[in-house]
């Protein structure tokens, strides 16, 4: 029976085998890796506070344009265009181009920016940024005799999109020689517009006598230099009415003139806000005559 006995003893020989499992024991002790981890995670949420830190840092460069408010048009402005309508070439502009920039496009697009910001103040529906709604200095001279290359004028338009091919539309032009001025309304309209315009008077005469009594009393008048001479085709029978100067009309603005004093002051922004209100009676028959 000693061979029995022999076969329990050996079991004791896996003894070694409990040291093979005290490395496991140990294993899971390595916990360095993990607060390296740790420390690695806490490393990458602190990261993100220097492009915090920069964005702080570029706030006052965006609001800088806001800075930028309409002053007025300075005598560096009047004296270029001054300069320009005697000197109509390309060098000439080339080497006052920074001038022109700097005194006379950033003004007109801060005012046209400052004048959006009041309509909006005032309910009146027109609109118009620095980018959009300046026009440009270079003249289109493909079918005109006079081949100069610029305008002589700075101009800009507000409309209810803020777009310059709106039906409807507020004009500001500064210019050589004094000729500055606004107008609000629908200049040289497509003949089916013109004939839309026309039908509107003559189907409701008393609105448009009280759109025309407006205009009086707000000392605004009607441009009529490309007006009829006799009745439009179709409105003869109207010959002898209070309308029939309004048919004869190929465009319906009305204008004022704006000073030097006015253009070369911030004030202008608000004399241009009163002609606006003024003119709006206008503006709305048009739209809804034009269904714009």
């Amino acid at each position: 029976m000693a061979k029995p006995a022999n076969s329990l003893k050996k079991p004791v020989l896996q003894k070694p085998a409990t040291k093979e499992l005290a490395p496991k024991k140990t294993a899971p002790k390595k916990t360095a890796p993990k607060k390296t981890a740790t420390k690695t995670l806490v490393a990458k949420k602190a990261a993100p506070a220097a492009p915090s830190s920069k964005r702080t840092a570029s706030k006052p460069k965006l609001a800088e344009p806001a800075k930028q408010a309409f002053a007025g048009f300075g005598p560096e402005a009047l004296a270029f265009l001054e300069g320009l309508a005697e000197n109509n070439n390309r060098d000439w502009f080339q080497a006052h181009k920074d001038t022109y920039e700097t005194h006379l496009r950033a003004p007109m697009g801060a005012c046209v920016e400052a004048l959006a910001f009041a309509f909006a103040a005032h309910d009146i529906p027109l609109t118009g940024d620095a980018k959009s709604s300046l026009f440009r200095v270079n003249r289109d001279v493909r079918f005109s005799k006079n081949k100069n290359p610029y305008k002589t004028n700075v101009g800009a338009v507000l409309s209810r999109d803020g777009g310059k091919g709106a039906k409807g539309v507020l004009y500001l032009q500064i210019a050589a020689g004094g000729d500055h001025f606004m107008a609000a309304g629908f200049y040289g309209p497509e003949p089916d517009d013109l004939a839309r315009f026309r039908e509107a008077i003559s189907a409701a005469p008393d609105k448009w006598v009280k759109v025309e009594a407006a205009m009086t009393k707000a000392k605004l008048a009607f441009r009529r230099t490309d007006a009829l001479v006799r009745m439009p085709k179709g409105f003869d029978e109207f010959a002898d009415s209070d309308i029939a100067d309004a048919l004869k009309l190929k465009s319906f603005v009305v204008t004022a003139k704006l000073s030097g004093a006015d253009v070369s002051s911030p004030n202008m922004v608000g004399k241009v806000l009163k002609f606006a209100t003024a003119a709006m009676p206008l503006l709305q028959f048009g739209w809804t005559a034009l269904r714009a």
